[in-house]
């Protein structure tokens, strides 16, 4: 056990003292000591609830013999974020969470640990962590939030930012906008669409480091109590056969995660992360290979902002289980690998039933035989970016339009609110890139601004920032490399024609590369806003949205 560093022999006497001022007895002092990383706080709704999952959890360890020992993990919530200087400091804290659990982790001497995150980053900073420290380890989370309801139909988060863009239109009343305010998010947990959170929670079920239902049981459930404290349980089974991060999240387990990413129309931000878990497994994950996965992947679900369907829908059809046992009919999974269930895949999935085939359509009548995400390249991303097809309005899928360009998204909020973007534009927002940001910021507002003025079906919105999950339309995010470094999207002027082919997989301006190298020679990288603490720091180590946006060390 590697808590022995602490609590055996005189040499630990010390040790086992500051134990002994926690309150333990020799009993607990003996057992193998387990760390639950807690995500709780009091600012993120996904997160208020989650003091109640990790008390059921330490009830789970301590009926199967272990001893649980509480520690915390920041977490931000995105749309409380949104729009302001607070979202540069999203994606960074995944970072600051795998290096914080880590510390905590190697300085206590934990047997084995579980996870109780909820919300965009948390997730992910914590399977980072999982991976960089290869313990015994098992995730669950606080669960999803219920769907509002406003005017009998089923609303989310980005219900509630697309009304504010049809509030600024005059499309709705002052009276209307207050009903999807006080509407919306009607209980705890994360956002109740296919956003990250949602998405990463799914994700976890797929890579197998999750208990079925982890994604998808609801926050208000009981059954996500009684989840708690099976996974409490099953952590010390876990411990016993000494199952580590890194026997389950292999290349194959990734394979499989970017195949029901398809299938789901995850987030896209889920092509930022699965590559920085991946790596701090060891494993280069190329998000060339999406493509060729989507290709032959089927999209069987169309969840929010995609469709009127909610991850609460998808729960009741059957979950993440049922999702995978109908992409299996197609062969596209590995279903030999190991998961924290300690059955594999083919095992956890067996029998399992399909009760819903209008919320999971079947592998013989998908949305479309094509995976909900796509990666594009061209000379304005040689590098790639990434767009939800699965939530892009058809008439979209093939645009081609003046760049109106913007160096910040408050600039293209303006703009939008402004009147000034029109049917046929191509909305470009840069320097909001990992370096250039810094931090990659979402860009929900404008993208649901431009929902709101009824401009979905007609405009484009580019960016080397990102989106929130609750982003729907033409919105291509990622673009790498990002303008901070000089890459193509900093060169762009006003009136530039952007050709998008989202089915071809190509984005171009229609330059040349003769007149896009003289740009580049006359261009004047923009001065950083942001030079002290955190984020400079962060800026000066991260790498490109087609990385991950991992942190690396300047050699």
């Amino acid at each position: 056990m590697r808590s022995d560093a602490i609590r055996n022999g005189a040499g630990c006497a010390p040790q086992r003292s500051l134990l002994r001022a926690l309150g333990m007895t020799d009993e607990e002092i003996q057992k193998p000591l387990v760390g639950i990383v807690s995500s709780y706080n009091e600012i993120v709704p996904g997160h208020m609830n989650i003091d109640k999952i990790v008390n059921a959890v330490k009830t789970g360890v301590a009926m199967a013999g272990g001893n649980p020992v509480v520690f915390p993990a920041i977490a931000v919530c995105d749309g409380i974020a949104m729009g302001h200087r607070g979202m540069k400091y999203s994606l960074v804290t995944r970072d600051l969470i795998a290096d914080s659990t880590e510390a905590m982790a190697m300085a206590h001497a934990f047997d084995a640990l579980v996870m109780v995150p909820n919300c965009d980053k948390n997730v992910p900073g914590l399977l980072m962590a999982a991976a960089r420290l290869n313990i015994p380890t098992i995730f669950v989370s606080g669960g999803p939030m219920l769907a509002g309801h406003v005017d009998g139909h089923k609303t989310s988060l980005s219900s509630m930012f697309e009304a504010v863009g049809s509030y600024n239109s005059g499309k709705i009343s002052a009276e209307k906008l207050l009903e999807f305010e006080n509407k919306a998010c009607p209980s705890c947990g994360s956002c109740s669409g296919m956003y990250t959170a949602n998405s990463m929670n799914c994700l976890t079920e797929v890579l197998g480091m999750a208990l079925k239902g982890n994604g998808t049981i609801p926050a208000v459930y009981s059954e996500r109590i009684q989840l708690a404290k099976r996974t409490g349980m099953k952590i010390m089974e876990l411990l016993e056969k000494d199952i580590k991060p890194r026997d389950i999240m292999t290349e194959d387990a990734f394979k499989n995660a970017l195949t029901m990413d398809m299938a789901l129309g995850c987030s896209t931000n889920s092509m930022l992360h699965l590559p920085a878990i991946a790596h701090e497994c060891g494993i280069e994950l190329n998000l060339d290979i999406a493509n060729e996965i989507s290709s032959h992947t089927p999209n069987l679900c169309h969840l929010a902002p995609a469709g009127p369907v909610y991850i609460e829908d998808l729960n009741e059809a059957g979950g993440i289980y049922a999702v995978m046992s109908e992409i299996n009919k197609l062969g596209l999974l590995k279903t030999d690998l190991m998961t924290v269930t300690g059955k594999t895949i083919a095992e956890n999935i067996s029998g399992v039933v399909n009760k819903n085939t209008e919320i999971i359509r079947t592998a013989e009548n998908p949305y479309s035989k094509t995976g909900g995400i796509a990666v594009l390249k061209g000379n304005l991303a040689p590098d790639s970016c990434v767009v939800k097809r699965s939530a892009v309005a058809p008439e979209m899928l093939k645009h081609s339009g003046p760049a109106k360009v913007f160096d910040s998204e408050e600039e293209a909020m303006e703009a939008i609110n402004g009147g000034k973007i029109v049917d046929g534009d191509v909305v470009v927002i840069r320097y909001e890139g990992p370096k250039g940001g810094p931090g990659m910021r979402e860009m929900l507002n404008p993208t649901s601004a431009i929902m709101g003025r009824g401009l979905g079906s007609t405009v484009a919105l580019i960016t080397d920032g990102r989106f929130s999950g609750a982003t729907r339309g033409a919105a291509i995010g990622h673009v790498s490399p990002e303008a901070a470094v000089g890459g193509p999207i900093a060169l762009i002027k006003d009136g530039d024609i952007i050709e998008i082919d989202i089915n071809a997989n190509k984005i171009n301006v229609r330059l040349s590369s003769e007149e896009l190298e003289a740009r580049k020679k006359e261009w004047v990288p923009k001065q950083p806003e942001i030079t002290t603490g955190y984020l400079a720091r962060y800026a000066s180590l991260v790498t490109s949205g087609n990385r991950g946006a991992i942190l690396e060390i300047n050699k």
